[in-house]
This record gives structure tokens, C-alpha cells and sequence, in this order.
């Protein structure tokens, strides 16, 4: 089943798997509160459907996502808010019990690095590369990457990514364990397919329970998940994080 929307994402379910799809290039994938709505709405749904084995995350050719979007984030600052919805996406995110799949061609940045650390597989491309901007931005990362990153990488690498903001190439990416395999840009999301179609004809009971047993407790990732956006929130208050975003989006424009 393929559903069409206006907000540029893109969910089909076929095949025992569910492909989310960023489609909004032009912005290279940034990502609004709405758009991340759409795709909590679609883990949440895929979650409950049985016949839902495994979810892919497709960025467009060329980016995977720049990370939240800048001028949304210069919003909330003025507001002294964040949008509850990119809270739900990240809990979502952290919780969601089948297993997530990555499709990377270009860049993954901001939240879009962040969401590689909560999958299970990642596939990038030959010119792949990942950064952490949040430090940059006067910000801190989110989705637990303060917690996660040092798993993932250890503390000196994640120190590296999360803190310095350095750019990691894909070869870097796959020593760091960030992503699995690196191929060909017209491979990567053929690639990542053939995985959740190989996870799709596993015993789901089986490789949900190792998934869990691997994973652990998911409380310290929620309680992580709160401590960032309460400091983001702080951040965001600040008149000196909000002239720092708009320094950084002049910046990039």
C-alpha cells in the first residue's frame, strides 16, 4: 500500500516492510516538526501492523537530512518553546520494537545523525558523511546522542563528533560503527531493502527478543531524551543561542 501526502514524506508499506521516505530536496531533507509527526505517526503505525516486519529511512539522492529545520528552530527561540511533536519522535524513535533500517546517499546532520544511532543497520554511500552541528548552533545534540554516541563510538570519538562537530567521511562513519556497509550511491537503498527483506523472513518472535535483549533498557534512553530537550529548551531561551542560529543560517544560506 503506498500513501500519498503534501508534507514531503513518503510512506509505502509493501512487503512486510515500511519505507519512510524524506522528500523535501531542496532543503536538503530539513526537517520540520510536521514532518516528524508524519513519521512518528508512521512508526507508531507499522508497530501495531503485524504484517509490519521491519522499517527502512530513505534521504533523497544526494542528502540524507540536514537535520531539524533552521528557521523553524529560530521560531521556537523566539517562542521559548519546542514542539512537542519532535519530543514524540525521538521517544518514538528510541522505543519502537521492530527494527529500523538506513538508506544514506550524502549528508546526515543535526537529528538526521542522530537518528542513525537508534538503527539497528545502516547503509551509506561512497561520499556519505555525518556530522553533529548542535554545538555549532549553540545547541546540544538530542535523541539520546549524548548517551548513545559513546556506546556507539566510545567517549572519544563521540567526544569528536558530538562536541568538536568534526565531519566524519564514510570510511570514518563505518570505523566509528555509525554505519554497516558502504556501497555504491545507486546501491544504497537496493541495499538496504535486501536487509529488511532478509530481516522479513526471520522468526520475528526470535529477532524481536535478541533486538530487546541487545538493546536493554530503554528507560535510561527516555530519561536522556528529556534531560537534552530540557537543556535545548534553556538553550533556546537565551538571546545569545537564538543570534547564534541565525549567524549559523546566514551562514550556510
Amino acid at each position: 500500500m503506498s500513501e500519498s501526502m503534501s508534507l514531503p514524506i513518503s510512506i509505502e508499506a509493501k512487503g512486510g516492510i515500511t519505507v519512510i521516505r524524506f522528500d523535501r530536496p531542496e532543503t536538503q531533507n530539513a526537517l520540520t516538526a510536521e514532518m516528524l509527526a508524519t513519521i512518528s505517526d508512521a512508526l507508531v503505525l507499522g508497530e501495531r501492523d503485524g504484517r509490519n516486519k521491519a522499517f527502512v529511512m530513505v534521504g533523497s539522492p544526494g542528502v540524507f537530512s540536514v537535520g531539524n529545520d533552521l528557521r523553524e528552530l529560530i521560531q521556537f527561540a523566539d517562542e521559548g518553546r519546542i514542539d512537542e511533536s519532535i519530543v514524540r519522535f525521538l521517544k518514538t524513535l528510541a522505543t519502537i520494537e521492530k527494527p529500523l533500517i538506513a538508506a544514506v546517499d550524502g549528508l546526515a546532520m543535526g537529528i538526521g545523525a542522530a537518528i542513525l544511532l537508534h538503527c539497528d543497520y545502516v547503509v551509506a554511500s561512497e561520499w556519505s558523511s555525518f556530522e553533529s552541528n548542535c554545538v555549532e548552533l549553540g545547541l546540544i545534540p538530542t535523541g539520546a546522542a549524548t548517551l548513545l554516541g559513546a556506546r556507539v563510538m566510545g567517549y572519544q570519538r563521540a567526544f569528536e563528533f558530538l562536541v568538536l562537530g568534526e565531519r566524519f567521511d564514510v570510511e570514518r562513519a563505518y570505523q566509528a560503527g555509525i554505519v554497516n556497509r558502504i556501497v555504491p550511491a545507486d546501491d544504497v537503498e537496493r541495499a538496504a531493502l535486501a536487509v529488511a527483506r532478509k530481516l522479513a523472513g526471520r522468526s520475528m518472535e526470535s529477532a524481536g527478543m535478541t533486538r530487546r535483549l541487545m538493546r536493554g533498557d530503554r528507560r535510561e534512553v527516555l530519561a536522556r531524551i528529556d534531560q537534552e530537550i530540557a537543556q535545548i529548551l534553556n538553550r533556546l531561551r537565551s538571546p545569545v543561542a537564538r543570534d547564534t542560529l541565525v549567524a549559523y543560517m546566514r551562514k550556510t544560506n
